[in-house]
């Protein structure tokens, strides 16, 4: 029998007072209430209610032994990435490696699995798996459903996935960004219960209404907690907190407690925070996460609700899994999987000439101006921006403008060793020279990379090929590489040794020039297509407002 006193937070009654837990086996068996006030205080533990694990570029176990540092006891968890790699082996793993740490990992069945028709990936999941991943009790729901489109349209395959999870009362995820009127109606009405995409107040207000619940995101890219944390004093029973993708260099800093922290700063009721980030996911999930309560598991952090919302304690299960900032989770050597075929590449590969006989109907030697469409990068956000420039020519070849910042982006399909070299610019980068590169693209996670030069990028490239999956950084003779070799997601590197390397190419990539808050965050969404509005796959250049390729050069008369 173990015994912790302290001031507890009864989120469910909406009540402070001085008590005692008393922890037998795993939960609690008691909750005594006392008169003597004290210094610190117990709540329930916090849940992101929404992440890929993959993106913090740690296994399971490992990703565990940093986050209960900041007080988080369970995860949500779409295991997509890695699953658009290796499929339901991949989904699998992840489950085998989250095994054995005290931290809790509810992991989904990939709904997209590719996300897009319109690029090349590892995998398929097909709905008959789908039925067959909801069936194991490790599943809790139908991962985020990115095809929007193909629910709006009647997909038969997606509205057959749909269907199965409804039938095992699974809740299903959202993932509509920009989404509105009778299509939203047509979306929400097919059973899907959640959005961390929202963008505006009024997208998240207009969800809400039609019963979704929304998760406040900020991650890594997509920063969305500004703009979407005042909803929470009127809807604070609908909301949750949510990470999506976090890189390690920021989860070694905070997790959700950095939210908790802000939204109080912000002047919510701290009932109402933890709301959302300890019960809403838990309820919502249906997971077997305490809430101080008794019989519950015992899962609760001791705090001080001081300027620094200090955590002290993390007890999951009744076990101490960290204390003072120290994860008291032994280290797990983690099995390597993947799926990695491309072949090293030369410079020539990554030319753009200018005099390409014929684009459509349009010969470019007659008299028209040559134009490019361009990326435009968005700080901050996902979505991109569709622009038109005049290029920069030299020698017959089209080149980075690193004056007008417009810089050649690649993306090199990595499950097959002789795909041509996709090839398209993008705007906002900032880079002046160098390059970065990462296999870490979603969703299919081919190789993507952006750079100045030609040569420079070949050698950023070539760095990913031999390590077989990675994020690397070149100038001149300098080059630094993250290897990850599991799934080309993953290291097996200590989660610290990840951020120290992850902080050095950050660092190097804003060295060279970019001003983008996460550089390489960015970069790896420059290629997922269900985003708007202009995407690079590894089959071209993808419009996702009309959901076509479309051509590189673009002309007036």
């Amino acid at each position: 029998m173990k015994k912790v006193s302290g001031n507890i937070v009864d989120v469910m009654n909406g009540d402070i007072y001085p008590g005692t837990i008393v922890i037998s086996e795993n939960r609690i068996s008691d909750i005594i209430k006392e008169e003597r006030e004290c210094e610190h205080y117990i709540m329930p533990g916090f849940v992101d209610s929404h992440i890929h694990i993959e993106s913090s570029m740690l296994t399971p176990a490992e990703f565990a032994r940093v986050a209960v540092i900041h007080g988080t006891v369970a995860v949500v968890s779409d295991p997509h990435e890695i699953a658009n790699v290796l499929g339901v082996a991949g989904v699998r793993y992840m489950i085998e490696e989250g095994r054995g740490v005290p931290l809790k990992f509810y992991f989904g069945a990939p709904s997209c699995v590719p996300a897009s028709p319109f690029e090349t990936n590892g995998a398929v999941i097909s709905s008959a798996e789908i039925e067959e991943l909801l069936q194991m009790d490790e599943i809790k729901y139908l991962g985020e459903v990115m095809n929007f489109p193909g629910v709006i349209k009647d997909d038969e395959e997606m509205h057959r996935k749909l269907s199965i999870a409804r039938q095992y009362a699974k809740p299903i995820d959202g993932h509509a960004p920009g989404l509105r009127g009778s299509d939203l109606k047509k979306y929400v009405s097919c059973g899907i219960s959640t959005d961390h995409e929202c963008i505006t107040r009024a997208e998240a207000l207009e969800k809400l209404s039609l019963g979704m619940k929304v998760m406040i995101r900020e991650g890594s890219a997509a920063k969305n907690f500004d703009e979407l944390i005042p909803i929470v004093n009127e809807h604070y029973e609908n909301c949750m907190f949510c990470t999506d993708d976090m890189h390690p260099d920021d989860l070694i800093e905070g997790h959700i407690n950095i939210l908790v922290k802000r939204a109080l700063d912000y002047g919510i009721d701290m009932m109402k925070v933890l709301r959302v980030a300890c019960v809403n996911p838990v309820m919502h999930y249906k997971l077997d996460v305490g809430l101080l309560r008794k019989g519950d598991y015992a899962d609760f952090i001791v705090v001080d609700v001081d300027d620094d919302f200090n955590i002290r304690s993390i007890y999951i299960n009744g076990t101490l899994v960290a204390e003072e900032g120290v994860s008291l989770i032994p280290r797990k050597v983690s099995r390597v999987v993947n799926k990695f075929e491309a072949r090293k590449r030369e410079v020539t590969d990554f030319f753009v000439n200018s005099k390409e006989p014929k684009y459509g109907d349009i010969n470019v030697n007659t008299n028209v101006n040559l134009n490019i469409n361009v990326i435009e990068v968005v700080d901050g956000q996902l979505i991109t921006n569709r622009v038109r420039v005049v290029p920069k020519e030299i020698a017959g070849r089209i080149v980075s403008d690193i004056n007008r910042d417009i810089l050649k982006l690649v993306v090199i399909n990595r499950y097959r060793p002789d795909s041509k070299v996709a090839i398209g610019f993008v705007r906002n980068f900032g880079l002046k020279e160098g390059a970065i590169a990462s296999s870490v693209a979603h969703d299919s996670h081919n190789i993507i990379a952006v750079g100045v030069s030609d040569d420079d990028i070949c050698r950023a490239v070539n760095l990913i090929i031999e390590n077989k999956g990675g994020i690397s950084a070149v100038s001149g003779s300098k080059r630094l590489i993250l290897p990850l070799p599991i799934g080309g997601l993953m290291s097996t590197w200590d989660y610290s040794m990840v951020a120290t390397r992850y902080r050095e190419i950050d660092s190097m990539a804003k060295a060279l020039g970019s001003s983008l808050s996460a550089p390489l965050m960015t970069l790896s969404f420059m290629a997922l297509l269900v985003i708007p509005k202009l995407k690079l796959s590894d089959k071209g250049l993808f419009d996702a407002d009309e959901s076509r390729f479309i051509n590189f050069f673009s002309y007036s008369y």
